[in-house]
């Protein structure tokens, strides 16, 4: 009897419930519609590859191969390098004045594992969670695992109004409070400080988890830094990311959180992967440790700031009348809105035939709507090639009109 013959007796898997509660990604469905060179994508959150520091990365492999590969090539604690830890905790200080160990800083596979980990601490299912919507999506994908019951909370152009924060976060009424008030994804928008204020005191109040993503915190191109969350609530739980500011495919992030938090992160993470690369880990502090990187920052501003300009200009001269965008003060995304009776969902198919890409809005709403925005990244596109699928996208929209 051949193996071919042999046949199951029933279907050969029975799949756990919470496979039915996540959706594929539809960010990662469209940049497989990107990877023709011919389309200009402003659909994928990217940094721009032309700025990733290839020649000092590689100096810092060649250095901790030579002098740390043993251990560089060993398994290592959980928690992360020490060093970089250390690193993390002294940018906190100088940039905010904040107070933070290295003991409360646990060093992640990019803050998407982050993101999944703190799920798993905190979210039962049918836990209440607040989310901004629209919301990063990365976000809603990570926490949909452990089913819980999402509530919006509206996010305006200068973050979330501080009565409907303090309105959402009534006592016993929430689990847990995700949010990016650094330049947000996908609409762009900074938190206000009566914001950032109202936030941090009604979870503190409520005894709700806030947790305060930062990834694009370092990319200000205009204003004045406002001070985090966690400076008005020490309990908050920071989410932050070297993927935006140095390179993604290092594959590092990390969570700042109080002790008794880091603790119960640190199993979570023992089951999932033992520690982080860390090799990667050794070889990003090195490179930390021995390049400047208040101008290597300086450079990611100065390029993307220009690219952003570019953007809101060219968006609101070429495009026809009835659709608007707001103009962000730093991060990687522009928010905008289309005419009336215009879907998103079906403007991306004319774009795609255009050789334009973008995030129809519906991606970043949990509850099907946003079909009248969309989202464009700059950063990762030089500003002839924004002009020019502005051009397009425009083209496609009055097609849409039509």
């Amino acid at each position: 009897m051949s193996l071919a013959s042999l046949k199951p007796a029933r279907a050969p898997f029975t799949f756990a419930h919470r496979t039915t509660c996540v959706k594929t990604s539809f960010i990662r469905e469209i940049l497989k519609v990107t990877e023709n060179p011919a389309v200009i994508s402003f659909a994928g959150g990217l940094p721009s590859p032309d700025l990733f520091p290839v020649d000092e990365v590689a100096e810092a492999a060649q250095a901790v191969l030579t002098g740390q590969g043993r251990a560089a090539l060993q398994y290592s604690t959980t928690e992360g390098f020490l060093p970089l830890r250390e690193w993390i905790a002294q940018r906190y200080a100088s940039r905010f004045g904040l107070g933070v160990s290295p003991e409360e800083i646990l060093v992640t596979t990019g803050s998407q594992q982050g993101l999944d980990l703190i799920a798993k601490v905190f979210i039962d299912p049918g836990s209440p969670v607040l989310v901004e919507q629209p919301g990063y999506l990365g976000a809603l994908q990570a926490f949909s695992v452990y089913e819980p019951e999402f509530a919006p909370l509206a996010a305006g152009e200068e973050g979330p109004d501080p009565a409907a924060i303090e309105a959402a976060l009534e006592p016993g009424r929430v689990r847990l409070f995700y949010t990016v008030p650094n330049f947000q994804n996908p609409s762009g928008a900074c938190f206000s400080l009566a914001a950032r204020k109202a936030a941090a005191r009604a979870s503190a109040e409520a005894g709700t988890a806030l947790v305060e993503d930062d990834p694009y915190g370092e990319l200000r191109y205009a204003g004045t830094e406002l001070p985090p969350l966690k400076s008005f609530n020490p309990s908050t739980l920071m989410l932050g990311s070297f993927s935006k500011v140095v390179a993604p495919g290092l594959r590092l992030g990390w969570i700042c959180a109080p002790r008794e938090v880091i603790r119960k992160l640190v199993v979570m993470k023992q089951a999932a992967d033992l520690h982080t690369d860390i090799f990667a880990q050794r070889l990003l502090h090195r490179y930390l440790s021995t390049t400047d990187f208040t101008a290597h920052l300086a450079r990611l501003r100065a390029v993307y700031g220009k690219r952003a300009a570019a953007m809101v200009d060219g968006f609101r001269a070429t495009m026809p009348a009835g659709t608007h965008c707001n103009r962000p003060e730093g991060g990687m995304f522009l928010w905008a809105t289309l005419p009336k009776g215009v879907s998103s969902r079906a403007l991306f198919e004319k774009a795609a035939a255009r050789e334009v890409a973008f995030v129809p809005g519906t991606a970043f709403h949990f509850d099907g709507g946003g079909d009248s925005a969309m989202r464009l990244n700059f950063t990762n596109t030089p500003e002839d090639r924004i002009a020019e699928g502005l051009r397009r996208l425009a083209s496609a929209v009055n097609e849409e009109l039509a």
